[in-house]
């Protein structure tokens, strides 16, 4: 049977001999503190005798069984165990508080004498080994270092099931508040759009076509307007036999049947949704719309809209010009006030359905959304031109132009206190209904749109921008001859004068002296006769009120050469249109104030209120007394036996003028034949108008050409306005002093 163990000593309160305070405890720290012989032991025998102690010690209440032999233990070292200081016993230990170790019970259960502590001490050291020493002994002199107690390892830590489920807790409360949150964000925030983005899916739009202000002339008379008419339109989602309504539909329109099919094809727009509205014609009458309706297509939308009329036909064509199919203004007066009177076209938005199941519910939805944004109407135009006097004047240059076989011609008529263009002619003209049958060049409005020399009619700025210098007078005579040179060039006199021949003013003038001329530049010199032309409107637009008015051209002096001392005086090497020069002769009429030509006179907004044209450009060129001089020596073009303007005068009418012969370019090139003018005012003494006539013919002299035409269009405008013959006969002028 193998020995029993016995349980160790216990500590504390249970221990008898812990509690001791008496004699015994005294004892027994002598007998730790003394050695066998009485003296104070050392650290060592303290040491030994402590294992003898523990060795004797037998608890209370227990028996010890004397010979029973111990069983083997590994000496345990103690968790807080520290090495004894430098010079203690090897085996000796203490606990980190300093109490004496644990106690041990050995066999023998009491103390013996000091063999006995001998013998246990020496089965002790058998039985428990000493622990050993990591580092050897600090040498004698130095302190032990002090080292800190390894520390155990620490376990690895394991999960923790509590904060695992409070971080999913955290999670998912995160995730519902964010559910939560764009919820209420779509409900209150986002709905609004939403709703907006189904509506656009099932919205229809079609377009109100806003009505074209009309243009009128100064009196009302309608010169363009728009009448009612009908759209036809197509939806291509709609269409299920697409090639009988193309052969239905294009007896009535007049419209290619393929032309048609391309049109009715599905589409998709920008946005991505297929289109629901395509255009087919505008302008149908109703007649017409009427006889589609008829078919019952349900594919086709018939609706109101205008079409664009001239009851004129080519009444004014040339100025007014046409709109294309959408009603937007292409050329004329019709383009350059286009924003005006096109206005602002509306629309009419409505909910329609889809179709479902093949059943088509493409229809308005009764009660459902739908909005309508009146459109906004143009705004009317009132024009300076007389209908009546333009109709003259065209019928007058018409047959004039047929008769001498002219490939253009124009005529202006201005009034000459206000600058108001009253007619503004152009040959050939053309019916705008039809303006895709017709030439560019044809449809060309030729009084402002086309460059020429213009020839003598320049010589009135010569002489008025000399009479204004004090360099000639009414009285200067001129000694002239058959010719002059300039630069290598020799001008002519189209009635040539032995040299050294005298001859008046008024006598240059009337004979048209280029002669004559050419030495009053040469006093003037070339600046100041650039000078006078662009004070006079040369050079640049006249801004009347017609798209692509020509600006013409004048040239610096740093660009004259020697022959430009000849050309420029006698109006070559100058560029100008009909209405720039009308404009010269205006001013001398208006006393030497220059009024601008303007061709519009007021607007009329589509509530009634009239705006009158303002910001018209006026200035003088010459004194009030020298221009009436020069008018004055101008009616010797007429009066003078022989003169260049003879043809040109008006029965009862004091008239004052000058003719011209000059070239015409293209593209910066003089062309094949002559262009004749005539410019002059009525009644001389005090004007009321001012015409202008030009034509280009293959051959014949300004006035022969257009002196009679002249002559018609002068009589019926002063006739018109009832203007009072005159009561002062025109002077007698000498030519020869």
């Amino acid at each position: 049977m193998p020995p029993r163990e016995q349980p160790p000593a216990r500590r504390g309160r249970g221990s008898r001999d812990d509690r001791d305070t008496g004699r015994g405890a005294r004892d027994r720290r002598q007998d730790r503190d003394l050695g066998d012989d009485g003296q104070p032991s050392s650290p060592r025998s303290r040491s030994h005798s402590k294992i003898s102690d523990a060795a004797a010690y037998t608890p209370r209440g227990r028996t010890v069984r004397e010979g029973m032999p111990r069983p083997q233990r590994p000496a345990v070292e103690e968790p807080r165990a520290r090495r004894t200081p430098a010079g203690s016993g090897s085996g000796s230990r203490t606990t980190a508080s300093g109490d004496r170790p644990a106690l041990r019970v050995l066999d023998g259960g009491r103390q013996g004498d000091r063999r006995a502590g001998a013998r246990s001490t020496a089965r002790e050291r058998d039985t428990v080994p000493a622990p050993r020493r990591r580092n050897p002994a600090p040498p004698k002199g130095r302190p032990a270092p002090i080292r800190k107690p390894r520390q155990p390892r620490k376990p690895p830590k394991l999960g923790d099931p509590g904060r695992r489920l409070r971080v999913a807790s955290l999670l998912a409360l995160v995730m519902l508040a964010t559910v939560g949150v764009r919820l209420v964000v779509m409900q209150f925030g986002d709905t609004p759009e939403w709703a907006k983005q189904g509506l656009q899916d099932r919205l229809q739009v079609v377009a109100l076509p806003a009505a074209r202000g009309a243009i009128v002339d100064r009196n009302g008379a309608v010169l363009a307007h728009s009448v009612e008419a009908r759209y036809v339109a197509v939806d291509p989602e709609v269409v299920k036999d697409a090639d009988r309504t193309a052969s239905l539909l294009q007896d009535i329109l007049g419209i290619p049947r393929s032309e048609l099919l391309t049109r009715m094809q599905k589409r998709i727009r920008p946005d991505g949704r297929p289109s629901r509205f395509e255009w087919i014609a505008r302008g149908v009458s109703t007649a017409d719309a009427k006889r589609i309706q008829a078919l019952k297509l349900p594919e086709i939308v018939i609706d109101r809209d205008e079409r664009r009329e001239w009851p004129g036909r080519d009444l004014a064509a040339n100025l007014v010009g046409f709109t294309g199919g959408d009603m937007n203004g292409l050329e004329g007066i019709e383009a350059r006030y286009d924003e005006l009177l096109r206005g602002v076209n509306g629309e009419r938005r409505y909910e329609v359905g889809k179709k479902v199941d093949g059943t088509d519910l493409a229809k308005e939805i009764p009660g459902g959304y739908s909005q309508k944004t009146p459109a906004q109407n143009g705004t009317s135009l009132t024009l300076t031109i007389d209908r009546d006097m333009q109709y003259e004047a065209q019928r007058i240059i018409g047959e004039a132009m047929q008769k001498v076989g002219a490939s253009l011609g124009a005529a202006v008529v201005l009034d000459v206190k206000t600058g108001e263009v009253l007619a503004q002619v152009s040959y050939p003209t053309y019916d705008p209904v039809k303006f895709a049958e017709v030439k560019p060049e044809v449809r060309q409005d030729v009084a402002s749109g086309v460059v020429v020399d213009p020839g003598s009619v320049h010589k009135a700025i010569v002489y008025g921008a000399a009479l204004e210098e004090g360099i000639i007078t009414p009285e200067t005579i001129f000694e002239v001859g058959p010719s002059v040179r300039k630069g290598g060039v020799t001008f002519h006199d189209t009635h040539p004068h032995p040299e050294g021949t005298k001859i008046t003013m008024a006598g240059a003038l009337a004979y048209s002296s280029n002669v004559a001329a050419i030495q009053v530049a040469d006093r003037l010199g070339p600046e100041k006769l650039i000078e006078y032309q662009r004070r006079f409107g040369l050079g640049a637009p006249v801004n009347e009120g017609v798209a692509g008015e020509a600006s013409g051209r004048v040239m610096n002096a740093d660009e004259w050469d020697g022959a430009s001392y000849g050309s420029v005086p006698i109006g070559h090497s100058v560029d100008a249109t009909l209405m720039q020069m009308a404009a010269v002769y205006n001013t001398i009429a208006n006393d030497g104030m220059y009024v601008q030509p303007h061709l519009l006179k007021d607007s009329v907004a589509p509530d009634g209120t009239r705006t009158a044209t303002t910001g018209l450009e006026s200035h003088r060129v010459l004194s009030e007394e020298h221009a009436r001089e020069l008018r004055t020596q101008l009616e010797s073009v007429m009066v003078i036996k022989d003169g260049s303007g003879a043809n040109a005068r008006v029965n009862g009418y004091r008239v004052a003028g000058k003719t011209g012969t000059s070239s015409r370019l293209v593209d910066g090139k003089y062309v094949d034949g002559q262009v004749t003018s005539f410019i002059g005012m009525a009644p001389a003494d005090d004007p009321r108008f001012v015409v202008a006539v030009l034509a280009h013919v293959p051959a014949g002299a300004g006035g022969l050409t257009a002196g009679p035409p002249f002559k018609e269009i002068m009589n019926f405008a002063l006739r018109h306005y009832k203007v009072p013959p005159s009561t002062t006969e025109a002077p007698d002028f000498k030519v020869f002093p």
